[in-house]
């Protein structure tokens, strides 16, 4: 029996898609192409693969998750809504790019599993042939059980400048390739002539290999990574739901990549870096010309969603998520709207998007950081209005959730109930509160709030203060083991 470990990261940030793509709530987490988001269809992509494998000799394991730490509740919210549990939520507590995260995640496989097949899956990729996808996902577990380290190389459609490539060598078995080499991303002439020449492909930063074999492989080519990622899992802790590494250990990692850590090195070694030629309408969902190539499109070529009217417009992405746009002779752009930020782009330069966000991140504005919409473990809060001393909210706490018990230096409280019903504490006090009631939580009043029914309750949240900011909050209790500052 081969036993099929998915090991899905999720460590991307997904600046290219602002303004929808934000750092508390990147693009991996967002419903781009249908109602699901990146991550969900990248943890259900590997289903059936038991029943389709030729021998019918796989056991597909539940995946290990390996994120940011400030999104775990993210991850754990997606799964219980498409009723798949992780065999593990590895949190990171910095990023160290991806050769570390797929190493902390083959050493707890091997605790789990020690002959498992790994298929290390970016969260932010789109496929469209599922089934394809699988046949090719056998074909590479039947060579990660012959000591190689196979990767997926997509077929190119065009000359693409924002990819690295992958060369093919000699075919060892039918539509399997020694892995040449790994070229940076060209220019534009260079990627024309990869096209061309047909033995290039683009990278697509899919892997598949035993994890015994990839701890050996990164201990033999990268001492450090191995023995900072090792201290970090002998120290790591179990918080609910997820294991956090050991933060002093896992900071102490160098930072790097897959490729540069360990596949560039193997490639000097005959056969045992290979690559599997992919056509399965694959995207890295990398910026908004890309989500424009995969999405449906109207006979003008427009890509729309939300609340859009065009008029004589042509190859255009639209997307309106809280208002109207209108769109009277503009050709080949990216429009997207939020309720916060208003993004206008030439779709031949959406990559550039990324600049924006550099600046955004450099002058601290909330826009990179957080949408209007703000999620948490509990449900969401979204601004209504403020000004100087006071701020109105909407909470929405999901059922049978709580928050923390807390406090405030600088503001004072008024909620009222918009709907279903609201269990208080305040102070030695508890009670209950429904529709069209409220109560006063003054400065420096231990209290908490709780939604004890079957749907969803509605406040409306009143602040007043000298300071209105979120950091002004001290935890007392809190059911998902978050600090004062998370």
């Amino acid at each position: 029996m081969n036993y099929l470990q998915p090991i899905i990261l999720s460590g991307g940030s997904g600046t290219r898609l602002w303004p929808l793509s934000r750092s508390a709530h990147p693009k991996q987490f967002l419903p781009l192409i249908d109602s699901q988001s990146l991550f969900q269809t990248t943890i259900q992509r590997l289903q059936q693969i038991e029943n389709e494998h030729p021998s019918k000799s796989l056991n597909l394991l539940s995946p290990i998750v390996v994120c940011n730490q400030d999104h775990r509740f993210l991850v754990a919210e997606q799964l219980r809504a498409i009723k798949q549990t992780a065999s593990q939520i590895i949190l990171e507590p910095i990023g160290r790019n991806t050769a570390p995260a797929l190493t902390v995640a083959a050493f707890n496989a091997v605790k789990m599993q020690s002959d498992a097949v790994l298929v290390v899956m970016p969260a932010d990729h789109a496929v469209k042939d599922t089934v394809e996808f699988r046949a090719k996902i056998s074909q590479a577990v039947e060579l990660a059980n012959q000591e190689k380290v196979v990767t997926l190389g997509i077929i190119p459609t065009h000359p693409e400048t924002g990819f690295g490539y992958i060369k093919r060598g000699e075919e060892i078995t039918e539509n399997a390739f020694i892995l040449d080499r790994f070229v940076e991303k060209p220019d534009k002439t260079t990627a024309q002539s990869y096209l061309d020449e047909g033995d290039y492909f683009w990278n697509s930063g899919l892997f598949i290999v035993r994890a015994d074999r990839w701890l050996n492989l990164i201990k033999q080519f990268r001492q450090d990574i191995f023995d900072a990622c090792q201290k970090a899992i002998e120290k790591e802790l179990i918080d609910i739901d997820f294991v956090r590494l050991d933060k002093t250990a896992f900071t102490q990692c160098p930072a790097d990549s897959i490729d540069y850590a360990v596949m560039e090195k193997i490639v000097s070694q005959g056969d045992k870096a290979v690559v599997l030629p992919l056509d399965v309408g694959w995207s890295d969902v990398g910026s908004w010309s890309s989500l424009w190539d995969i999405s449906e499109k109207d006979e003008q070529q427009n890509s729309l969603k939300g609340d859009v009217m065009m008029h004589q417009s042509t190859g255009n992405l639209v997307d309106a998520q809280s208002r109207m746009v209108a769109c009277v002779g503009v050709h080949d752009l990216v429009i997207v709207e939020t309720p916060d930020a208003i993004l206008v782009a030439n779709k031949a330069q959406s990559q550039d998007v990324k600049f924006i966000t550099n600046h955004l991140k450099n002058q601290q504005r909330v826009e990179c950081q957080f949408h209007r919409c703000v999620h948490r473990p509990w449900g969401r809060f979204e601004p209504i209005d403020e000004g100087k001393r006071f701020k109105v909210k909407r909470l929405t706490v999901n059922s049978g959730e709580t928050l923390s018990l807390q406090m405030h230096h600088h503001r004072a409280e008024h909620w009222i109930v918009v709907s279903g019903t609201a269990k208080v504490t305040k102070g030695d006090d508890t009670f209950l509160l429904t529709e069209n009631q409220s109560t006063y939580i003054s400065l420096g009043t231990q209290h908490r709030l709780e939604n004890p029914g079957t749907i969803p309750l509605e406040i409306i949240e009143v602040q007043s203060g000298s300071y209105l900011g979120e950091d002004d909050i001290i935890r007392f209790e809190d059911i998902y083991n978050r600090n004062s500052n998370d």
